[in-house]
């Protein structure tokens, strides 16, 4: 158990260094990343969270989320090489399952949706990026690889190789794959900009056939001038 516990160490850091350009040594990793020793007593917390220690698991939590700012609860099961980008105001519910490989930026929830009972957060596949101030609520499950856009609000099962942007969130590629596997937030397509640009095209066939665009357009404009 002690040796898996080193393993799991050793690939937290590696995590840091291969996916965050802004770590420039180990003591930086060690000392400066909360993500990181948030990760580390969540490992402690859930190991006696499986154990039914009563109290302890909840209060290492609790002072993680005073000392980090990341609130995981102790059920959650997380896998290997998972990683917090910043982490300030992450939170992760008791029946969270969380796979390998996967990477959450600042203000994420993992949450549910009310009183439930029984599994009711999120299942997230293997290699997910997850974009800042997302939110991901009740019972459902995101595919592997898929990425959710920063803000996203998804209620809703997300397919493998997906990416979801949007309040709710739309699917706006899928079977989505780059040779890095990262997250371009500044060219994710926007759901809404493309439904209105192709309304906007059909309502101008529409009057183009009726004769009628090239007149409003022209009082348009005579209005204008006075």
């Amino acid at each position: 158990m002690f040796d898996r516990a080193i393993h799991h160490i050793k690939d937290d850091i590696k995590t840091i260094y291969d996916k965050d350009p802004a770590a420039r040594n180990i003591f930086e990793v060690i000392f400066c990343y909360p993500g990181l020793h948030a990760l580390l007593a969540h490992r402690l917390a859930h190991k006696l969270y499986k154990m039914k220690i009563p109290f302890i698991p909840r209060y290492i939590s609790f002072i993680m989320r005073i000392l980090t700012g990341i609130d995981i609860h102790p059920g959650a099961k997380i896998g290997d090489r998972f990683f917090i980008d910043h982490g300030e105001g992450v939170v992760i519910g008791e029946t969270a399952i969380i796979g390998d490989d996967v990477l959450i930026y600042q203000q994420v929830t993992l949450g549910g949706t009310g009183k439930d009972l029984g599994k009711r957060h999120p299942t997230i596949g293997n290699s997910v990026i997850i974009g800042a101030g997302a939110k991901i609520l009740g019972n459902i499950t995101i595919g592997n690889n898929s990425r959710i856009g920063a803000g996203s609000v998804v209620i809703d099962d997300v397919p493998e190789h997906a990416t979801v942007v949007g309040i709710p969130g739309k699917i706006v590629i899928q079977k989505y794959v780059d040779e890095n596997g990262t997250l371009m937030h500044n060219r994710i397509p926007d759901p809404v900009m493309c439904k209105i640009n192709r309304m906007t095209y059909e309502i101008k066939e529409l009057q183009e056939k009726a004769g009628i665009y090239h007149t409003e357009f022209k009082n348009c404009e005579n209005e204008n001038e006075n």
